[in-house]
């Protein structure tokens, strides 16, 4: 049986294979592709700065700072001031912010029966959105980042704004999505407790537990991230050890015969990637509660989802205090690109999980560009003896519609996958 799967940044195909009632497996395929890598070759160093944003209409902000990072690393001795790294990881921060408030409202609830109420994404995307703006000049799609810092200079009327985006969001959280206060909700540690309150996200979790869903969704237990700053950790976590001396070496990329989508591996083992796997190697006591109850199911990926946008919106207000406005924006670097010729990785944290670029100069012309998304992380489309993170997760299942919704669980974009 083949199941289109709209209602996802692009869409994707799934063949569903059933064997005594039961799915034993899915085809999953993306159907288009855009060739970036590609349109980047022979292009200056400088162009994708430009190019990658549009990777992505969702997570082209995380494409922007994952491209200036992997062309940084290509220099020795490259100085960028504090300032530049906080302007970055807040605006990294916002959309993240943003895109858990569509996923959550516009995939989430809907698919579980709340499709009045996904308007509601609406106002906390727009607060976020004017948040980044504030420091990129524009959203989507802002070049603001560039080798040395950030081309924009704040101002004390701009950290208000900001300031007062925030808090915006963070009281349209607290009537909404908890109906607690945030302080409150960041002390909980027992799953138990958020069951017991009103609020947008007890609703939706006390659903999963109504309709008997909370042995939907597990996979295989292991998680990733690669991405580090001031609040996420690189490593790994298998069921409950954590571990951080991973490397970006291990990661490998295989081609698809069925799909235009590549698939990815870290020594060749699949990875769970995302907000799930960022609280597991985090150790989030409300998330890890969750998982040593229902492991790594669809009500631990909702529940990690939404503890991270009170988590960034938290943060987000101890950077903007950090905040040193007398610093300079940008550095410039002691070496013209030009004269460039080296390899430059990086690695951060997009909202659906680790996002990993690579790239290689001589005289700072692209020769080589590899992109390693998200979506490639949790959705490869491995075989019947060893199949992907979501592929997994949906084997068992009995009904299609089932499927759909831990698949969307992942929340997929096929547009940052098929680059």
């Amino acid at each position: 049986m083949i199941e289109l799967i709209e209602k996802i940044e692009g869409e994707a195909k799934l063949d569903f294979s059933f064997k005594d009632g039961k799915i034993d497996f899915v085809d999953i395929e993306f159907m288009t592709a855009r060739n970036i890598e590609k349109i980047l070759q022979g292009k200056t160093a400088l162009d994708a700065l430009v190019i990658n944003p549009r990777v992505c209409g969702i997570c082209g902000h995380a494409h922007l700072i994952a491209t200036v990072q992997a062309i940084e690393n290509c220099y020795e001795n490259l100085e960028i001031s504090k300032k530049a790294e906080i302007m970055r990881e807040l605006t990294l921060n916002f959309e993240l912010i943003q895109n858990h408030f569509k996923w959550f409202y516009l995939t989430m609830r809907p698919l579980l029966g709340k499709k009045q109420e996904i308007l509601k994404a609406t106002y906390p995307s727009q607060l976020m959105a004017k948040a980044i703006a504030v420091f990129g000049g524009q959203y989507p799609h802002t070049s603001y980042a560039i080798v040395g810092g950030v081309v924009s200079d704040l101002t004390e009327m701009d950290l208000i704004k900001v300031n007062h985006y925030i808090d915006e969001t963070i009281k349209f959280f607290e009537t909404n999505v908890v109906k607690a206060d945030v302080e409150e909700f960041s002390a909980c540690d027992k799953v138990d407790n958020i069951l017991n309150t009103s609020g947008d996200l007890p609703d939706i979790l006390r659903e999963i537990k109504n309709k008997e869903y909370l042995q939907h969704g597990k996979s295989y237990d292991r998680f990733i991230a690669f991405g580090e700053n001031s609040y996420f950790t690189k490593g790994k976590s298998l069921k409950t050890i954590v571990t951080q001396n991973i490397s970006i070496d291990y990661v490998k990329e295989q081609e698809n015969l069925n799909s235009l989508a590549k698939n990815v591996t870290y020594k060749y083992k699949y990875y769970e990637a995302g907000p799930l796997a960022r609280a597991m190697i985090n150790k989030i006591p409300l998330v890890k509660d969750a998982h040593r109850r229902y492991g790594d199911n669809i009500f631990s990926r909702i529940i990690a989802r939404v503890c991270e946008i009170e988590q960034l919106l938290n943060h987000s207000k101890k950077l903007i205090q950090e905040l040193d406005l007398s610093e300079p924006s940008y550095i410039e670097p002691a070496i013209n690109i030009e004269n460039l010729t080296a390899k430059g990785q990086s690695a951060v944290e997009a909202a659906r999980g680790s996002l990993i670029h690579k790239i290689e100069l001589e005289k700072g012309i692209i020769v080589n560009y590899e992109i390693i998304t998200p979506t490639q992380w949790n959705l490869c489309n491995g075989t019947r003896e060893n199949p992907g993170v979501s592929q997994k997760a949906m084997i068992g299942l009995q009904e299609v519609k089932t499927a759909e919704l831990v698949f969307k669980t992942f929340d997929v974009c096929s547009v940052c996958t098929t680059h």
